[in-house]
């Protein structure tokens, strides 16, 4: 059910690098992201696919890891993705993409969640330094989002919000990963 493979597709930030993910696996994700809404159909989005080994060493660098966890300063050799997904605009298609990165994103994780796999959408990055390491032309493209995957190596438990409304993902000191969420009634108005 959409319900349950909601509830499993959270975001992972440590991952058994040693289980690859095909490049196969990766256009099986993105296709599922191309069959998705978009703004006006206009469908600038377009894909960058990473899962060698010494292509992910070189992008991992530019990333920025769980900015409410100050002392972690990302997984360690071991437990990083073991692919990309890079999303990027197309701007020869149009720069008026809303939301279709989200929709796009969220669907890929949601297909990585039904294929066993996990993800963290990143956001915060070195854009100058990934656009160099991707060889990008950055005046046709701009890159919106990093998709990092791989298979899960790391519990992560859903609570509920803290009693003074905090929201602030925590680790314990076993690394289980907790994420609060407001309950159902809270977000209703």
């Amino acid at each position: 059910m959409l319900k349950d493979l909601v509830a499993v597709n959270r975001s992972y930030r440590r991952f058994n690098q040693d289980e690859k993910v095909s490049r196969e696996t990766l256009k099986e994700l993105v296709d599922l992201a191309r069959m998705a809404g978009c703004t006006g159909n206009h469908q600038p989005l377009k894909y960058y696919l990473a899962a060698e080994p010494n292509l992910c060493e070189k992008i991992y660098p530019t990333l920025l890891w769980a900015r409410d966890l100050p002392d972690w300063d990302g997984p360690e050799e071991g437990e990083r993705p073991s692919a990309y997904i890079i999303v990027l605009c197309d701007q020869t298609i149009g720069k008026n993409k809303m939301w279709d990165e989200g929709i796009a994103a969220q669907t890929i994780m949601l297909g990585a969640a039904e294929k066993g796999l996990g993800g963290c959408m990143i956001g915060s990055f070195n854009r100058q330094a990934l656009a160099e390491v991707l060889e990008l032309d950055t005046e046709r493209y701009a890159i919106s989002l990093v998709l990092a995957l791989g298979k899960p190596k790391e519990k992560v438990v859903v609570v509920p919000a803290g009693q003074d409304g905090s929201v602030k993902y925590y680790r314990d000191e076993n690394q289980i990963h907790y994420v609060p969420k407001r309950s159902l009634e809270e977000i209703l108005v």
